[in-house]
């Protein structure tokens, strides 16, 4: 078996192995060039996006001025029983705390405000297209779950296969001389639209 051969065969089934990948990563990117016409759309139906499911004391403990708050975030999880979602905590002041507990199903907004000991939780309705953008946004390493682990990882090699594709689309295209003309068009192309889009955004 040559190497032509071998990187036709590498192609196509890379090509179907990233099949679904490169549909969810481009059918996800829609949401977020167009989240005015999806908001717009949710206004229409008139239903609110967040519902209050929580409000009361709570003690969260001592807040660092400086370092880490996921074990913040992981006490909350935890006496809240949503061990199983990923989580973040966002200092949105002095004053208060934001913990973000997420699935690509559903999402819970947690406000700490910390002079009052007071705790607020929000479920967010499931909407599609924040779905999309989930899985588009989702990262993983720092979560310290298996699953997350094991999807940023599968993302990292889906990122690797990206790059074979093209690398082995590039060398199919160079073993056949008839097409290097338009071949370069192609390239050229898509390198100088590139660069506009860098030089004036």
């Amino acid at each position: 078996m040559t190497f032509p051969h071998i990187n036709r065969r590498t192609h196509l089934y890379l090509g179907l192995f990233l099949l679904p990948w490169v549909i969810m990563y481009g059918v996800s990117s829609i949401p977020f060039a167009h989240n005015q016409y999806f908001e717009e759309r949710d206004k229409a139906k008139n239903l609110p996006l967040w519902t209050k499911t929580f409000e009361g004391s709570y003690d969260l403990g001592p807040i660092p001025e400086s370092g880490p708050l996921r074990p913040l975030g992981e006490k909350v999880v935890r006496e809240f029983h949503m061990e199983d979602s990923s989580y973040g905590v966002y200092r949105q002041s002095p004053k208060q705390l934001n913990i973000y507990v997420h699935t690509f199903w559903k999402s819970t907004q947690f406000k700490y405000f910390v002079e009052e000991k007071r705790m607020t939780a929000e479920d967010r309705r499931f909407r599609f297209d924040h779905f999309l953008t989930g899985m588009h946004a989702r990262d993983g390493f720092e979560d310290g779950r298996f699953f997350p682990i094991l999807w940023a990882i599968v993302v990292d090699l889906v990122c690797a296969g990206f790059l074979a594709w093209v690398l082995s689309g590039l060398y199919m295209w160079w073993s056949l001389p008839a097409l290097r003309r338009w071949g370069w068009v192609a390239v050229l192309s898509g390198l100088v639209s590139f660069a506009l889009f860098l030089w004036r955004l």
